[in-house]
């Protein structure tokens, strides 16, 4: 019973003590933004850019979809304009997988140190620009990328990194952290380091126009996730709240354009700051329950991230919902969902159903087709120790709690009609 007790103890009391600490560093610490280009044709200006920075040698890391796409070439082609050694400025890496798993990130830390390379330009979605941060820290550092796991493992900065991203939804071109994953451990991993957010970034929509309407969704929905978790945790900041706020209207206008019309570039723009708004309010903010739940399913199953989040994002925030009414109030204002003068439960209540009213609307799954019911105890002990020391919750998931909302996405279980007695030949 004594362990039992003090380890309730080391949740109720220590670990909300350690993290509220935690929480007033990250309101001091300096963390850099990169300049950010917006518009259609920004990655080729962006390009223009970094040729002039005088690099030796540039790493372009991508993955497979968008080099076939040729979704770099006025990137690629900007950085070789006017260089006599053109084909020789930069080299490109395009095997980054989802989830940027830690053997493709060892194999392009080869590749950068072997082409002598002196920065890195990151152009595809979240994977490929986490991928991008852990392979500049690790060879600047000559350590392996698990080593780097935590915060501020590095002794020396990465080389600058640039990114452009393709999606919508992670905000990687401004946050701190890089996501990998090791596939022997079936587990997500964090690197964090404020030297890791790139030094500029391209908005560009028209890299966007292209991508598939399930795609769109889930990275939309992970957008909104960052920015309500990002706001209903307690490392809020009036700046963080601002950016918050900001991305939750931006992506209620425009993640439903976007998704009915791929080509709407301004709705595409739009999503595209949001998802950088959304960036820089957790970056500081932090995330909270879903992210910890979703890290799970992601190192288990390989679900999207995106579309983890999506999934539990409802079912998280009515789990919170008690203690986060009047944020849940504020969060309709900004949805344009309800008027100031309204009672705060109710625009709670509008806001948790316009989240299941969203989801319904640009097709994201009520359940997660991979989830096994035998795994859930351990996905939801690896989800309650993730959230305990590292986010700002506004409530608690006890191991009871968390297994329940894995239990309330499970795929239905379509029961098999039994099969007709057979029949057998009567002897005569």
């Amino acid at each position: 019973m004594i362990p039992n007790r003090l380890g309730d103890f080391a949740r109720t009391i220590g670990l909300p003590a350690a993290k509220r600490a935690a929480g007033l560093v990250t309101r001091v610490l300096p963390i850099p933004q990169p300049t950010l280009l917006v518009g259609p044709g920004a990655s080729a200006r962006l390009g223009q850019a970094i040729a002039g920075f005088g690099h030796r040698r540039i790493m372009v890391v991508t993955d497979p979809i968008v080099a076939k796409l040729g979704l770099m070439a006025p990137l690629a082609d900007a950085l070789g304009a006017g260089r006599p050694d053109a084909a020789d400025s930069f080299v490109v890496f395009d095997e980054i997988a989802a989830d940027a798993p830690i053997p493709v990130i060892e194999k392009g830390i080869e590749v950068f140190r072997y082409a002598k390379c002196d920065a890195l330009v990151a152009i595809g979605g979240g994977s490929v620009i986490d991928a991008a941060k852990a392979i500049g820290l690790a060879a600047a550092n000559g350590k392996h990328p698990r080593e780097l796991v935590g915060y501020f493992r590095g002794l020396h900065a990465p080389p600058p990194i640039y990114a452009v991203p393709t999606t919508a939804g992670t905000g990687s071109e401004v946050t701190v952290a890089a996501v990998i994953s090791d596939p022997q451990r079936e587990a997500k991993l964090v690197i964090a380091d404020t030297r890791i957010v790139p030094k500029m970034a391209a908005l560009d929509p028209l890299l966007m126009t292209g991508l598939p309407r399930q795609v769109t969704a889930a990275s939309g929905m992970d957008a909104l996730t960052h920015a309500i978790e990002a706001f209903i945790g307690y490392w809020g900041t009036r700046f963080t709240d601002r950016m918050a706020l900001a991305a939750v209207g931006m992506i209620y206008e425009n993640l439903p354009r976007a998704c009915e019309n791929g080509k709407d570039l301004a709705a595409r723009e739009k999503m595209a700051l949001a998802s950088t708004y959304a960036g820089l309010a957790f970056t500081r903010a932090n995330v909270g329950n879903v992210h910890a739940i979703a890290h799970q399913l992601g190192g288990k199953y390989h679900t999207p991230h995106g579309l983890a989040n999506a999934i539990m994002l409802p079912h998280v925030l009515r789990f919170s919902s008690t203690a986060i009414t009047g944020k849940l109030a504020v969060l309709a204002r900004h949805a344009k969902l309800g008027g100031a003068d309204e009672p705060k439960a109710e625009l709670a209540q509008k806001f948790l159903d316009s989240i299941d009213a969203l989801s319904r609307r640009i097709g994201i799954p009520r359940c997660l087709d991979a989830l096994r019911e035998e795994d859930i105890p351990q996905l939801a002990r690896a989800a309650c120790r993730e959230a305990d020391f590292n986010y700002p919750v506004p409530r608690v998931m006890s191991q009871q709690d968390c297994e329940a909302l894995l239990r309330a996405v499970l795929p239905e279980r379509r029961t098999k009609k039994p099969r007709p007695p057979r029949r057998t030949r009567r002897s005569k």
